[in-house]
């Protein structure tokens, strides 16, 4: 077998046809629960807030491990904050979904901090064999 190096040193390949769907559901899915989660943390406070944060959270550590990646956070991350910013912006009628109440900024800052926290604690790639680890 030859020695292919470091990873950080191998070139970068497009990854496969599955896994670019399961981005997009993913994304998709993130989006989804943005909605619903602001739909829930106005009706049901603070409970309601709580079941949103935990189900964003939910989908963003599931996410990466399902792709085992750091992308599977990032990408219901990157929905559920594109879904979210579409719903703060107010309609020309006067009608908007987030009030200036302090639900609704815990529910974005609270998600975005959840958001950033599983994508840095989701799993990276790690080396497969045996002889690059430390002690072995």
């Amino acid at each position: 077998m030859p020695d292919r190096g470091s990873m950080l040193a191998q070139p970068l390949r497009m990854p496969s046809a599955g896994r670019l769907v399961a981005y997009v559901v993913l994304v998709l899915l993130g989006a989804v629960t943005g909605l619903a989660g602001a739909l829930v943390q106005a009706g049901w406070f603070p409970g309601g807030l709580l079941l949103g944060l935990l189900g964003a959270a939910g989908l963003f550590l599931g996410g990466a491990r399902a792709l085992d990646s750091r992308g599977g956070a990032v990408a219901p991350a990157a929905g559920w904050m594109v879904g979210v910013v579409v719903l703060t912006a107010g309609r020309p009628e006067g009608d908007f979904l987030f009030g200036a109440a302090g639900g609704s900024y815990l529910f974005l800052l609270g998600g975005m901090a959840l958001a950033v926290i599983c994508a840095t604690l989701a799993l990276g790639r790690q080396p497969v064999r045996d002889d690059v680890r430390l002690g072995k």
